[in-house]
């Protein structure tokens, strides 16, 4: 019972965590907004705790008459069930509540691999019809040009990533604005920036109903923007894409295709004021962030393999 009032504290410890990050998200100044590579971490950690936790509670209270750590009563449940033999006390409703833990695995795991399958469909759908209508151009070396006038860019992810550009968005921006857009693009490609957002989509699909697991999901969104917009204003400083964002958010824009990551998709308000706001973060803050991250993954798996 110890294990699953554990679990239970874990699971009240992410509510808690999430909604912190949240509401010091949206202050628009926040050390997330200032270090979004270190919040994208804490968010991972926190979902990973979160997943572990709800599986762990059911199953800590199920295997309670072992006395024992979850992971050995696991392993002992499981030579138990082989040797046919059951401890004295543990009842269906024990079993049945391992089988809800093992549920809910079940749901998580099988949710995180068809929102991949979709994906990698749904990329490989657009990259063949790339291959049909886009062109190569001079003007942007190592990117694809469709001959549409809205202003569109955004990278499709993969192996054999693709960075996209629409004819209106090489009519809208200037070159200088024009480079910083791509690196931007390349940016998402090079951190895998799709499988980062996978998890919090698979999390949102699983639990549709949890409001919070849905407003993460945007967070990570935008910080995954921001994320981008570090590493393209490195290169090119912050006024040219500051520039380009702004053109984008007056210019009629498409919606970016399933599977891919657009420069336009989140928040272009908030990520320009943020360009043009010269702020260190917090080294304080980053680091207690980390701490509470690697302390929120650690009980949950401290109590399986215990």
């Amino acid at each position: 019972m110890v294990q699953a009032v554990h679990f239970a504290a874990s699971l009240l410890a992410c509510y808690v965590t999430a909604q912190v990050l949240l509401r010091v998200g949206w202050l628009g100044r926040s050390w997330t907004w200032r270090s979004p590579r270190v919040a994208i971490v804490c968010w991972q950690a926190l979902g990973l705790a979160f997943g572990l936790s709800a599986i762990g509670l059911p199953m800590a209270l199920g295997l309670a008459p072992y006395g024992t750590g979850t992971g050995v009563a696991l392993w002992m449940l499981a030579t138990d069930l082989v040797g046919g033999r059951l401890p004295a006390g543990l009842t269906a409703l024990h079993l049945g509540l391992v089988g809800v833990g093992f549920g809910v695995a079940a749901t998580l795991l099988g949710t995180l691999a068809r929102s991949l399958l979709g994906a990698l469909r749904a990329q490989r759908r657009h990259r063949d019809l790339l291959t049909l209508v886009a062109r190569a151009d001079p003007a942007v070396p190592g990117a694809l040009v469709l001959d549409h006038p809205s202003a569109a860019a955004y990278c499709l992810p993969g192996v054999r990533p693709r960075v996209v550009v629409s004819a209106g968005t090489l009519s809208l921006l200037d070159r200088s604005q024009l480079a910083a857009v791509l690196s931007h693009e390349r940016a998402h490609a090079d951190e895998r920036h799709d499988l980062v957002l996978l998890p919090f989509t698979a999390l949102c699909r699983a639990l549709p109903w949890v409001r919070w697991v849905r407003t993460a999901h945007d967070e990570v969104a935008l910080l995954v923007e921001m994320r981008a917009d570090d590493k393209a204003r490195r290169l090119h400083a912050d006024e040219p894409l500051a520039a380009a964002l702004l053109r984008f958010a007056t210019a009629p824009s498409r919606v970016t295709p399933a599977g891919a990551l657009g420069i336009a998709d989140s928040h272009l308000d908030a990520r320009v004021r943020r360009l043009r706001v010269t702020a260190r973060p917090p080294r304080l803050r980053v680091a207690s962030a980390l701490g509470v991250a690697t302390l929120l993954v650690s009980i949950p798996v401290t109590l399986f393999v215990s």
